[in-house]
């Protein structure tokens, strides 16, 4: 694939991957979307990333912890979304 100065068909490559990756990851059963997830948390190195990034990394670690140690209730996702159509998302 030629490329030009800018990147851009890396860039539109790699969202083609992304996106086919993401179909497949969505076919899995709950449980190996969830440690698929934490794999992916995991391999996320902090010096690499920029503040915004970092933020959100610390903060995905932080729900996953919660969720590990019980202290939240997890629902199923179709439960969220389903609530969702009946009420405001953020009272889910």
């Amino acid at each position: 694939m030629l490329e030009d100065s800018s990147g851009s068909a890396y860039r539109v490559l790699m969202a083609s991957t992304v996106e086919k990756l993401l179909e497949q990851a969505m076919i899995l059963p709950s449980e190996a979307r969830a440690r698929l997830a934490d794999l992916l948390v995991e391999s996320l190195d902090a010096a690499d990333l920029g503040p915004i990034d970092k933020l959100w990394a610390a903060e995905a670690k932080r729900k996953r912890y919660e969720v590990r140690t019980g202290q939240v209730e997890t629902i199923p996702g179709e439960d969220a979304l389903r609530k969702c159509l009946t009420q405001t998302c953020d009272e889910v």
